[in-house]
């Protein structure tokens, strides 16, 4: 059982009409994008043709028109992951939006995941249905939908076969000429640039959101290398000479590898703590020493006769000290 697979998996690669085709005819409902089924009951229903009466179809709103009906699908459609012990993650603030490129990633999803089960088989979509809020107007547009397709369907290969056999003409002239006209005047059909308009915008969201995710790692790389911590050191420097280079120049790189493989020349930065430090363990050792010194001359004065005291102080006083006068 698939609960979780890879980007790179086949069921990301199926196509939105393959999509569209296997949900109206599994749910028997008449979607003609794949974001119309943003509310999440289609989600919910799903789920409910692949594992029969795991989901409460009475909780499903077919109706739901805000973000907050629609969430309240998303929470039944997350109750039965929970059950079934499914893993996969549901972006419910970004369904809820009707992007396509989500939506369609999401229901690819769920068709890898219908057939991984052998689900969907012999399920009666519409009697299901009917217990869910707006359930049958649901059902009730989707065969209006489907009898009118079928009408005009029926319509135009009436109108084409009656003008096949009034233009039944001998001359062949007229007949080539008929039938260029419209095709040279028609063109293609409006559904096919629908489709390509789609496949277009999916491809730009899809490019787009690359861009951003490749943009904010990058600017993760820019804020680190401000760090005062090691804005200083020659990686980073390395780092911010390609990040910051303007042209698709080769020699970037090397450049940078030179910088990485050159010696610093750079001192390192003295810290502002250390030379207060050293001033004060400085001034420290000199008032030991003064002290000391004090001691010592206190200590020989003791010991000396008064004789040589006087003989001192006069030492001094020829000395010029501003104590003693002659």
């Amino acid at each position: 059982m698939a609960t979780n697979i890879g980007m790179m998996d086949g069921a990301y690669f199926v196509g939105r009409s393959e999509i569209l085709a296997w949900i109206n005819s599994t749910l028997q409902l008449h979607l003609n994008k794949v974001e119309e089924a943003c509310s999440g009951a289609v989600h919910c229903q799903l789920m409910d043709a692949a594992h029969p009466g795991m989901v409460p179809m009475h909780k499903v709103n077919f109706d739901a028109k805000s973000e907050y009906e629609m969430i309240q699908n998303y929470k039944v459609l997350q109750d039965v992951f929970n059950k079934l012990k499914i893993t996969k993650h549901i972006e419910v603030s970004k369904l809820v939006k009707g992007r396509p490129l989500d939506n369609l990633e999401f229901m690819q999803w769920m068709k890898r995941y219908c057939d991984s089960i052998n689900g969907c088989t012999s399920y009666n979509a519409l009697e299901r249905r009917e217990a869910c809020k707006g359930g049958k107007e649901v059902s009730k547009r989707a065969a209006q939908s489907q009898s009118s397709a079928k009408g005009t369907a029926t319509s135009q290969r009436a109108h084409s076969s009656h003008n096949a056999r009034r233009n039944d003409v001998p001359h062949s002239g007229n007949q080539s000429v008929k039938a260029s006209r419209p095709s040279s005047s028609g063109g293609p059909a409006p559904p096919a640039y629908d489709e390509k308009i789609t496949e277009l915008k999916l491809s730009v969201d899809s490019l787009e959101k690359e861009r951003d995710f490749y943009f904010a790692k990058l600017r993760d790389i820019e804020i680190l290398c401000q760090t005062p911590e090691i804005e200083h050191l020659s990686v980073v420097a390395a780092i911010q000479k390609i990040l910051y280079a303007t042209d698709d120049d080769a020699t970037v790189v090397a450049q940078a590898q030179a910088m990485l493989s050159a010696p610093s020349k750079e001192a390192e930065p003295s810290s502002p703590i250390a030379e207060p430090l050293n001033e004060k363990a400085s001034s420290e050792t000199q008032k030991r020493k003064t002290i000391n010194n004090f001691d010592v001359d206190a200590a020989a004065m003791a010991k000396l006769s008064p004789r040589q005291r006087v003989s001192d102080a006069s030492d001094v006083h020829c000395s010029g000290s501003p104590l003693m006068t002659c």
